[in-house]
């Protein structure tokens, strides 16, 4: 099988929806209330607190990287789909990194404050298709990255939202972008096109080894809401609840995605 066709991400809708969201996050940082921030983060052993400082080193992460020599590489070694399969590797370190970052830092709120001012003076060279970052898993592109960026600060906002019940805006070309790789990443998990996998209005895939469809009405076919689909592509709620809640509709029998899930770390 042909390896399917990487997604390109226009440069400019990818840097006004990361500027967007980071002005929700930062908003939402300065309102949450000192018993909010304590509340339980719905990540293990992790309050609100904890989040939000995580939310600000995913923010700074691409200034940082962007001040590293760029990498002797001809091309990049990462793409998207390789990169959400991959965190999982990373988890113990980065939860032993949040731990430490919120232990040294009071004002969780200041903490985005830095890495937002940061951010700023490198937007543009963000999102430079033709510029390499030495990331942990190989060179990426730093189009790519500042992609991955969108995906972390979604995913954590819809954490802060559950978490706090305090409401944040998520930016829809974000979202879009989320949805999109995650989906591409689940496809690249559970190569096939036995399953159609449809997460209106954002994404069809298809994935998981089997006969392949060809014409009319497929015959295994999932579809999901982007948040569900986000929520099960990152662990944060499972195949059966989803299904128990009726929030994923799932026909044929090859249309039971639990083994391919969740596909970021």
């Amino acid at each position: 099988m042909a390896p399917p066709k990487l997604r390109s991400y226009d440069p400019l809708r990818v840097r006004k929806a990361l500027t967007a969201q980071v002005e929700s996050v930062a908003a939402a940082a300065h309102a949450l209330t000192t018993e909010q921030y304590a509340q339980p983060s719905g990540l293990p052993g992790w309050d609100v607190h904890h989040l939000v400082v995580h939310i600000a080193g995913e923010i700074d992460a691409l200034p940082r990287l962007l001040a590293e020599p760029e990498p002797d590489v001809a091309a990049p070694q990462v793409d998207l789909s390789t990169w959400a399969l991959s965190t999982a590797t990373r988890a113990k370190d980065l939860d032993e990194a949040t731990r430490a970052a919120a232990a040294a830092s009071r004002d969780a709120a200041a903490r985005v404050d830095e890495a937002v001012e940061q951010l700023e003076p490198v937007l543009e060279s963000a999102v430079r298709p033709d510029l390499l970052l030495p990331h942990g898993f190989g060179a990426m592109r730093a189009l790519d990255f500042t992609v991955t960026r969108l995906v972390e600060l979604v995913v954590h906002t819809d954490d802060l939202v559950r978490a706090t019940g305090h409401r944040v805006p998520l930016d829809r070309h974000a979202l879009a972008a989320t949805v999109r790789l995650l989906a591409d990443a689940l496809a690249a998990k559970a190569p096939g096109r036995a399953v159609e996998v449809r997460v209106p209005p954002f994404a069809v895939t298809q994935c998981v080894e089997g006969p392949r469809h060809t014409r009319g009405t497929p015959s295994n076919v999932v579809e999901t809401d982007p948040l569900t689909f986000l929520r099960l592509a990152t662990g944060r709620t499972t195949w059966e609840a989803a299904r128990a809640r009726r929030v994923v509709q799932a026909s044929g029998e090859r249309a039971d995605l639990s083994p391919h899930l969740p596909v970021l770390g």
